[in-house]
């Protein structure tokens, strides 16, 4: 059974699209980090183009950061003044980054850089994650503790214009979560990912940010960069396409809640290491694909409004037609699903509360 999508104009099976961006989001809820990097390469082994691939997988990282910040405004576990200083830097970067992408679209080179960025990116996060999981499982195995520097200045930290964050209990910079911001926004805008794998490390490390407040104030920021780059996207682009992101989204809500609850009960430093082999792997075949086999050949198929359906010829009439509100509506579409999975998220727990008191 194939669906044909209007705007990426190709066809694709939307059983291997749930399962997997199910079980990209089992990943992330699993590891705490974003899917993002994982789901653009699959989207484009699957026959999505690139470009398309990337606006569609931002928009659905837009509803699981929803989805996620959400149930960390239920339990107070935002700084939401250090998160809108990163976002100042994000948008910054997120236009440069769209600067960017409008350039080599213009010179058909969009997808070779979007596949290079990727091949390069999992390369690096790949071989970090593996030697760091690998150092932790050697010293469990012969239970070395190893003491860390409670302060560790860096040249960042003597930056001026300094601000008092109560929330974190933290005095800092203002140019540093700006920074931070910059490089995640310039990054999201170009490849699709929320920036996590960036932006959670730079908290907890550069930052110096209580480690409770880390996950929630990252997806706080993540909803903002990835509203600004679905936005662009559709607008300049129209590439948002809502068959693909209604797949994606119901894939990845379910399979980030699985994840979240096994990270609960299981040792993720053997499963780390495998993430990061996985990773390394998905960087080879997209390496393979670009520089040892032909352009991908997405088949793009032209059609005309005749040959499409009423729901398909109304995505297309509604993107040309009305592309501003064509953005906006996908933003809604993503916030309102997100914010939906987590409050049925949070009323099926307080059941399985009460039922177990009862019981």
């Amino acid at each position: 059974m194939e669906v044909f999508l209007p705007i990426a104009q190709v066809f694709v099976n939307p059983i291997e699209i749930l399962l997997l961006s199910a079980i990209v989001g089992v990943l992330s809820g699993l590891f705490g980090v974003g899917g993002g990097f994982l789901m653009t390469p699959f989207l484009i082994f699957l026959g999505i183009p690139p470009a398309y691939a990337v606006a569609n997988e931002a928009n659905n990282i837009l509803a699981t950061s929803v989805s996620g910040s959400t149930t960390h405004y239920l339990k107070n576990s935002l700084d939401y003044k250090m998160g809108f200083m990163i976002v100042i830097g994000g948008a910054i970067g997120t236009a440069l980054g769209i600067y960017t992408f409008t350039y080599f679209k213009g010179i058909g080179k969009i997808d070779t850089v979007i596949s290079l960025a990727y091949m390069y990116i999992l390369a690096i996060i790949g071989t970090l994650m593996l030697v760091e999981s690998l150092g932790e499982i050697d010293k469990a195995k012969r239970n070395v503790l190893v003491k860390k520097k409670l302060h560790v200045h860096y040249w960042f930290h003597g930056l001026p214009l300094r601000m008092r964050f109560p929330k974190s209990k933290l005095y800092e910079s203002i140019f540093t979560p700006i920074i931070i911001g910059l490089i995640v926004g310039y990054i999201a805008a170009i490849m699709g990912i929320g920036g996590a794998f960036i932006l959670v490390p730079a908290m907890i490390y550069v930052i110096k940010m209580p480690t409770k407040l880390v996950p929630g104030t990252s997806l706080f920021v993540t909803i903002f960069v990835s509203v600004i780059v679905t936005f662009l996207h559709s607008f300049n682009y129209g590439s948002i396409d809502l068959l693909l992101v209604l797949m994606l989204i119901i894939g990845s809500i379910i399979g980030v809640q699985i994840g979240q609850k096994l990270g609960e009960s299981i040792d993720s430093s053997g499963l780390r290491a495998l993430l990061a082999i996985l990773l390394l792997i998905v960087g080879i075949a997209i390496a393979y694909d670009t520089f040892f086999t032909d352009e991908i050949k997405n088949g793009i198929i032209k059609t005309t409004s005749s040959d499409l359906n009423f729901f398909s010829k109304f995505i297309v009439d509604f993107s040309k037609e009305m592309s501003f509100f064509y953005g906006l509506f996908t933003i809604m579409f993503a916030v309102l699903l997100g914010v939906g999975a987590a409050l049925i998220r949070r009323l099926l727990s307080n059941l399985r509360r009460k039922f177990l008191a009862k019981a």
